[in-house]
């Protein structure tokens, strides 16, 4: 596989998991950034974690679909992160939820 395969490859990959986020956004109350990934949630937990002077965070999430193009699955029943980096949540309001619905975010 040449690198312009690949490059076309991971190009059609961005599209298709843009796509099925674009489909899926409406059915979540959630956006749950950590440094690794991007969750959509109806449901979390977040707690801070103190130990020996280092803080970390765990955030526990159900029925969340996670942004990873790798994934051959990208809805999840159980999500479960520890992380010592910064963890964003933010609420959907309605109008967030209203997204182009061509694929101009990809020059197509």
């Amino acid at each position: 596989m040449s690198a312009e395969d690949l490059e076309k490859y991971e190009t059609e990959m961005e599209l298709k998991l843009y796509r099925e986020y674009r489909d899926v956004v409406g059915l979540f109350k959630y956006v749950i950034e950590t440094e690794r990934r991007f969750y959509l949630t109806n449901d979390y937990d977040l707690q801070v974690h103190s130990v020996q002077g280092e803080v970390f965070f765990e955030v526990s999430m159900a029925d969340a679909w996670v942004w990873d193009m790798y994934r051959p699955a990208r809805f999840v029943r159980k999500v479960r992160v520890l992380t010592f980096k910064d963890v964003n949540i933010e609420e959907l309001a309605k109008s967030d939820l209203e997204l182009p619905s061509d694929d101009s975010a990809f020059g197509n």
